[in-house]
């Protein structure tokens, strides 16, 4: 039988609740990436790894991708959980800013949509998206038109957003149970 392990990294609870249904749709073990080390996914045959998204940074990938030669023979999957609702140019810009080109074929990616909550997030980025706040209220004082996402921005500091749904999943479990 196929043994499948979720790892994850999770800033605000999005990524974990994906990892969480992930490893009961797959009856997969689940650990937090800071309880894992590479020598731990020997036993496994499918390693998933799931980070939430800072800009466009993976938390965690490079766990993956510096140990991408112990992995080799097993079936990898990355996926990575944001706010902004999927679109095919901000998930090649995902895999081209931390999948390196040779391990594209290699790792299978999948983006799936979290949401943001202004009081979970530690205190510097709290920080920084205090200043990207006040970036796109100046914007809007200049008379200049806000993006969808902008609007959502300034909607989502005073009420969190979560857009996580259960079926986000599916193709991740699809694909590994192919």
């Amino acid at each position: 039988m196929e043994k499948t392990v979720v790892i994850y990294k999770s800033k605000t609870g999005f990524t974990k609740k994906y990892a969480e249904w992930l490893a009961e749709e797959l009856s997969a073990d689940i650990y937090k990436l800071s309880q894992v080390n590479i020598d731990m996914l020997t036993d496994y045959d499918t390693v998933i790894y799931g980070g939430s998204l800072h800009t466009v940074g993976i938390m965690g990938i490079n766990f993956i991708t510096k140990n991408i030669g112990k992995l080799k023979d097993k079936k990898v999957v990355v996926f990575a959980v944001g706010a902004s609702p999927p679109s095919e140019e901000v998930i090649k810009e995902i895999i081209d800013s931390n999948i390196p080109r040779g391990l594209q074929k290699q790792i299978k990616f999948f983006y799936l949509r979290g949401g943001f909550n202004y009081k979970k997030l530690p205190l510097g980025d709290k920080l920084l998206m205090s200043l990207l706040k006040m970036k796109i209220k100046r914007k809007k004082k200049q008379g200049k038109a806000l993006s969808r996402d902008e609007k959502g921005m300034l909607v989502a500091y005073d009420r969190p957003v979560d857009f996580t749904k259960k079926e986000y999943i599916d193709s991740i479990a699809e694909y590994v149970n192919s």
